[in-house]
């Protein structure tokens, strides 16, 4: 059974105040003309000690975003530059958001709340700093679909429509707007440590790494791992055992982020930031989910080895504080961390128990040969195998000796599993946009939470010391 968020008293710390100076500037949220609360989180809400909010206050704090108490004064846009589709770009920052809030939840762990849609900050250029309605809906249902299926995800917190209209060249238009909080595990990107190395700010450099190490707790370098006493190549393979983590919870999930630029790849590991993401409808590794994406950078079968490139960027990045070979050495740990991490997200997601590496992989391989020969998109494919149930041919044998996990919740005996495809996605917002009915909505989460219940407790993130894990 899965766990709930435990309970937690409000226990604010603005933590991030001890790197402003140099990482993020004064903003002001954007003034709205309405703040209609249309979703808040309350699996959430209380994990950070913020449920007994009246729906009122709600609105104050995450719509007009007056201070939580004896947090930030005022909100920050953080700096950063970042490669966007491998083109580098110092003109990026917080251009439609900002950072409003941090707290501790019941284990002592850190958590953010940053915006999106707030308003505009130094770093908007033209853009208008709002969000889409719209696209605040598809992050509820990227975050919770993901949320279920065991992936280490930001949480949307709070989407409020605003009552301003949108003009957008990707969408009807005018369309409404909202701004939306996450709870998220930190906003330090790869892209924050980018731009220090290529403004040459070498002390603010290595006080970010101490900032992330103190925050982001995690594991020690190998024994024999180069150099394993410098800070910057500790966090280098703390990072290195996330993001190959982070690979393998889409690859697992049959998912597709859309836009894995480095300024979107969290040093904490967890993912955020969902635009065009898409879910499989088959299992296809060409399969894309932006529409700008000519050459197929970041389909699904990519996701692994761009987030390795992100990776290496971040390993340049460090270059300043650390001799490459120890840099090299941590990057060339991806490929394996990844193996791992696959074995192990895959048979949870199949419901089956771990045998070792050489039966585990035999398992991936089988599995995928039988979706590609059968065109079964993955998340048919693990409802109706799970436990290993119905298996049969090359499948069967790979799974001959595996120990079923739990498959006693009812929803393995629903007869079909729940899925995000991009049809249901559209349905959904149709509801909301066309008759103002959000019941749709509401069905869709209760239903992907009843998904998450019946897998269990998910894999833990990696490169993350205990008490610092989701």
């Amino acid at each position: 059974m899965r766990h709930e968020p435990q309970p937690a008293t409000y226990t604010p710390d603005p933590k991030i105040r001890e790197v402003a100076d140099f990482l993020a500037d004064p903003v002001a949220a954007a003034d709205f003309p309405q703040h209609i609360l249309r979703f808040r989180n309350r699996r959430w809400d209380k994990a950070v000690g913020l449920n007994g909010l009246s729906d009122e206050e709600w609105g104050r704090h995450f719509g007009a975003f007056d201070p939580l108490p004896d947090n930030l004064p005022q909100p920050l846009a953080l700096r950063y530059h970042g490669h966007q589709f491998r083109t580098y770009n110092p003109q990026i920052g917080d251009g439609r958001g900002f950072l409003f809030a941090q707290m501790r939840d019941a284990h002592g762990r850190l958590l953010d709340c940053g915006t999106k849609g707030s308003g505009t900050t130094p770093y908007s250029r033209t853009a208008d700093g709002r969000l889409t309605l719209k696209g605040g809906v598809r992050e509820i249902l990227a975050t919770e679909m993901l949320e279920a299926l065991g992936a280490n995800t930001s949480k949307t917190f709070s989407i409020i429509e605003t009552g301003e209209a949108l003009e957008r060249g990707d969408e009807p238009s005018p369309t409404r707007s909202a701004v939306m909080v996450r709870l998220s595990h930190g906003h330090i990107r790869i892209g924050s440590f980018q731009r220090l190395m290529a403004m040459g700010e070498n002390e603010h450099l290595a006080r970010l790494v101490d900032y992330c190490l103190a925050t982001y707790p995690g594991p020690q370098p190998p024994e024999d791992a180069p150099d394993r006493d410098n800070p910057a190549i500790v966090l280098m393979h703390q990072v290195a055992e996330r993001m190959a983590d982070l690979a393998a919870s889409y690859m697992v999930a049959g998912f597709v982020h859309g836009v894995l630029n480095t300024d979107n790849m969290n040093i904490s590991g967890e993912s955020f930031d969902y635009g065009p993401w898409r879910w499989l409808p088959a299992w296809d590794p060409g399969f894309t989910a932006a529409y700008f994406d000519q050459t197929g950078l970041y389909s699904f079968g990519r996701q692994p080895e761009a987030i390795r490139w992100n990776l290496g960027q971040f390993a340049i990045a460090l270059r300043p504080l650390a001799e490459s070979e120890p840099l090299v050495a941590a990057l060339e740990r991806f490929g394996p961390l990844y193996q791992a991490a696959m074995a192990r997200r895959f048979c949870w997601r199949l419901g089956v128990a771990q045998r070792g590496m050489q039966e585990d992989v035999a398992v991936i391989n089988a599995a995928e040969a039988a979706m590609r020969q059968s065109g079964t998109g993955p998340d048919e494919f693990f409802y109706r195998h799970r436990g290993g149930r119905a298996a049969e041919g090359a499948l069967a044998e790979a799974l001959e000796g595996s120990d079923p996990l739990d498959t006693d919740h009812e929803y393995w005996s629903d007869g079909q599993g729940e899925n995000m495809l991009i049809d249901e996605v559209e349905t959904l917002w149709s509801a909301i946009d066309e008759r103002d009915d959000w019941a749709p909505l509401e069905e869709k989460v209760a239903r992907v939470r009843r998904m998450g219940e019946a897998h269990g407790e998910p894999p833990e993130p990696a490169g993350h010391l205990a008490e610092d894990r989701a």
